[in-house]
């Protein structure tokens, strides 16, 4: 069982790495030579790439930082299909249930890695992509229907964060209506309410109605360590 369990402990913490690495950061770093949290809203994320270098690096940006959540969650399933060749599972050890378990362990992991990177000191983006890049892998219907309220409130609105918040919100509600394991459940939960909280600024200048839609800048460029 000890083997087991630091088998399961590793993937974790390589989800969390996975997480960390700081895709936005780098590409700034090293096509402009400024550090990205010192420009915008101060986050690593795919939005403020955008606003900073354009739509190329953005989109490269939300793709890199989708993959990752996508990594993250084949991690577990190339672990239980490992352990289970190798009959490295214990017997007392239910792998449907386990591996409903470790999937959200691991999505959890790689959602706080991209927000809170270990080679960032602990800052990062707002984990939207990496989000839907966990959706993707774990029920790939969720993950279209999510991303279907997030273009529609975009288009509609042409404001970034209010999409993402809907598309939080909204994750968790699919996720009951598709009859997806509790587990499951309990990550859209989880990760919905650490997007909109990952927000917060946000939320308070679209209450205000400073926040800046698509093409628009910040007016206040004060770092915030938070987008996608």
């Amino acid at each position: 069982m000890s083997t087991w369990l630091i088998l399961c402990g590793a993937i974790l913490f390589v989800a969390y790495l996975l997480g960390s690495l700081p895709t936005g950061y780098t590409v700034v770093k090293l096509l402009k030579g400024i550090d990205i949290r010192e420009v915008g809203s101060g986050s690593t994320g795919a939005t403020n790439v955008l606003r900073t270098l354009g739509k190329g690096p953005g989109a490269f940006v939300l793709l890199i930082d989708c993959l990752k959540g996508v990594l993250a969650i084949f991690l577990v399933y190339w672990l239980f299909n490992f352990a289970q060749n190798q009959d490295l599972i214990p017997s007392t050890v239910n792998p449907g249930i386990w591996q409903a378990w470790m999937v959200t362990l691991a999505g959890l992991a790689v959602v706080l890695g991209h927000s809170k990177s270990i080679f960032l000191g602990f800052t990062g983006g707002k984990s939207v992509a990496t989000s839907l890049g966990v959706l993707l892998a774990m029920n790939w219907q969720v993950a279209l229907a999510t991303a279907g309220v997030f273009a529609v409130v975009v288009a509609i609105s042409r404001i970034v964060s209010l999409s993402s918040i809907s598309g939080a919100i909204a994750v968790s509600i699919f996720m009951v209506l598709l009859h997806q394991p509790l587990p499951y459940i309990l990550f859209g939960v989880a990760a919905g309410l650490y997007v909109i909280l990952r927000h917060r600024t946000n939320i308070e200048r679209i209450i205000a109605g400073t926040e800046p839609k698509l093409g628009q800048k910040l007016q206040t460029e004060t770092p915030e360590s938070v987008n996608i």
